[in-house]
């Protein structure tokens, strides 16, 4: 399987769009994120991802097939100083259980050394399982998890959880 992590240049901004419609389609079972009246859930920083400095979109591609996305920032989820925030991660379901997200997060975190932030909503039990065994793997179980900081709340009311490591000493193989 070839694994291929690449930017998603700025004329392709419409692909990204349309990948974003589908993963928050796909996350609103969770948050309860309605429509707008076009139909679509939109994203409000997607532009920004172009025209401000830290900011990092990447597709994901399987056999040169367009399979997800990873959109990284610098913009903290919670009041703890770090330089990288995952933002944004999105697996295509038919390319989900082959460990092409673990190699991903590999990939991004070998590429970004730094203190992390990465949220993930409470219910979603199979995206807590995964953020926690792949960080937990990455880091040799070295991160911090908060539960409680009411600025991570999900449009359903749900507080996020918040996995804080430092890769910055840490390197493992793609």
């Amino acid at each position: 399987m070839d694994i291929i992590i690449e930017p998603v240049k700025k004329e392709e901004k419409e692909i990204l769009k349309n990948l974003l419609e589908k993963y928050n389609y796909e996350f609103s079972q969770y948050d309860s994120l309605d429509i707008n009246n076009l139909g679509l859930y939109g994203y409000d920083y997607l532009d920004c991802y172009w025209t401000e400095e830290n900011r990092f979109p990447f597709f994901i591609k399987v056999n040169n097939k367009l399979a997800g996305f990873v959109m990284i920032n610098d913009y903290p989820e919670v009041k703890i100083e770090t330089n990288y925030t995952l933002s944004e991660f999105f697996i295509i379901y038919k390319y989900r259980r082959h460990g092409i997200g673990k190699y991903v997060i590999n990939y991004v975190l070998n590429k970004f050394k730094g203190k992390w932030q990465l949220k993930y909503h409470p219910k979603n039990e199979i995206s807590k399982l995964f953020w926690t065994k792949t960080i937990g793997e990455y880091t040799n179980g070295e991160y911090e998890l908060i539960t409680n900081a009411p600025e991570t709340k999900y449009n359903d009311g749900s507080i996020g959880h918040v996995l804080i490591f430092d890769n910055g000493k840490i390197y493992k193989e793609e």
